[in-house]
């Protein structure tokens, strides 16, 4: 079973800023787009990006209010300071962009999210060009997958083409993303196998694994020798 990639859910028409792009003109391509942060290009390529918090800095310290980081300070703290001058894009914006290529699998992108704490990553082909960008809605959006449709893969793809069991021998209800598998599989292992396959499949919220094995082939009988 293929796991959806990022070119399937990622957002193809990307709105772009140019590095030479005015704080004015950043804040109004946010605005009037209703996004909360826009790739800046060079050339046509991605090397950074601009979000709110890019452009909040120069209304927090207005008027010249707080001061300067000192000389330990973080790396994000002089940043946002440089920030609060900035008049363009290439002056505000974070570097570099975070990314994924259009083949990186979903869980994986909802990995890197996770990770680096950011709401998009933005999808960049082999050449480095930007070819759309992924947010954490498009990954949420897997979970609108219909019931039916869930049912009909867990039952054609799950049991009929990797268990090769009778799917009609197990019964499957899915209701609201939760699937329910009750039945008998010939062996404990193929149980345990078919509970990580269905947890596996993109849209299912939990699994309530109530098959029965024929035989359980996970325990392994010990013999004993007595010696006379």
């Amino acid at each position: 079973m293929r796991e959806p990639t990022v070119s399937s859910l990622m957002t193809r028409e990307v709105i772009t800023a140019d590095v030479g792009s005015s704080f004015k003109e950043l804040v109004q391509l946010l605005e009037d787009n209703r996004i909360s942060a826009v790739p800046v290009l060079d050339g046509g390529y991605p090397v950074g990006v601009v979000s709110e918090a890019d452009l909040l800095p120069k209304e927090e310290f207005r008027g010249g209010t707080g001061e300067a980081p000192g000389l330990f300070a973080g790396r994000a703290e002089k940043h946002r300071w440089a920030q609060v001058g900035g008049l363009t894009a290439r002056d505000v914006m974070t570097s570099p962009v975070k990314s994924v290529t259009p083949g990186t699998t979903a869980s994986a992108a909802a990995r890197e999210l996770a990770v680096t704490g950011v709401r998009r990553l933005f999808v960049m082909d082999s050449d480095g060009a930007l070819v759309g960008v992924l947010s954490r809605h498009d990954l949420l959006k897997l979970f609108l997958r219909e019931d039916d449709e869930l049912k009909t893969v867990i039952r054609d793809e799950v049991f009929g083409r990797v268990l090769w069991a009778d799917p009609f021998s197990v019964d499957i209800d899915v209701s609201e993303g939760v699937v329910t598998l009750q039945g008998q599989l010939e062996r404990q292992s193929e149980v345990e196998i078919a509970e990580h396959l269905v947890r596996a499949l993109p849209g299912v919220v939990d699994v309530r694994n109530e098959l029965r094995p024929s035989w359980n082939d996970t325990v392994h009988t010990r013999q004993t020798t007595i010696l006379g």
